[in-house]
């Protein structure tokens, strides 16, 4: 079993352009998303990203032990398919470059059941969003590889296998109770949440990943990321 943890990401973001790289305290956010993940086992680390965006995130991968994949900027099934032929991947950890409070605590849970429940796909129900990660077979990513035909298909990895669930195993299960508020939300997708996740990690940040439930805690405190 080789694991690969790949993280997609690029720079062309129409609601936030170049997100990756806006500043937070300690690093830029996608420096952030690399360090969360650090604390999770893995055989091969590695951004996913189109071709534009090569040179701004080469250095930064490089700093976190990251290669820097560039692939189609569209379909991003077809990176990460790439990535699993490149490394000799047969499972893949899936994060992305907006979510810097991903929980490495979370991320080895779900391995974990991932592997007793013998599944194709995993993931958690009721975290906060953005704190997760999907666990995917290089198999099932190569079966939506060759039968997928909708563009969804493609640019989200797993949207295939949520519709087939009948030729997959996929695991949903429930939050754990350190990490259950679904009411959460710590992904960055919009300047609304980049003001809150600034004023969460100017509270939190003391040099090391922010934890799960810290980050609880401090938005069950500030309604809608306000101060």
């Amino acid at each position: 079993m080789t694991t690969g943890i790949f993280v997609q990401v690029r720079l062309g973001s129409s609601r936030l352009p170049g997100k990756a790289l806006l500043p937070l305290p300690g690093g830029c956010l996608i420096q952030h998303v690399m360090r969360a993940l650090a604390g999770v086992p893995a055989d091969v680390r590695a951004l996913l990203t189109d071709r534009r965006s090569l040179d701004a995130l080469e250095p930064l991968g490089a700093a976190e032990g990251y290669e820097v994949c560039p692939g189609s900027d569209e379909d991003v099934l077809e990176r990460y398919c790439a990535a699993c032929r490149r490394f000799g991947t047969t499972r893949v950890i899936r994060a992305t470059g907006d979510n810097p409070l991903t929980s490495a605590r979370l991320a080895r849970d779900i391995i974990a059941e991932h592997e007793r429940a013998g599944a194709d796909l995993s993931h958690y129900l009721g975290v906060p969003w953005g704190s997760g990660v999907e666990i995917v077979t290089a198999e099932a990513l190569f079966a939506a590889e060759r039968d997928s035909t909708q563009p969804d298909e493609r640019e989200h990895i797993t949207t295939f296998h949520y519709r087939h669930r009948e030729r997959f195993q996929i695991l949903e299960a429930p939050a754990p109770a350190y990490a259950a508020y679904a009411e959460g939300r710590v992904t960055v997708d919009t300047p609304a949440d980049m003001d809150s996740m600034r004023r969460l990690f100017q509270d939190l940040y003391g040099g090391s990943p922010i934890e799960i439930e810290q980050a609880i805690e401090w938005l069950k405190g500030h309604p809608n990321g306000r101060g």
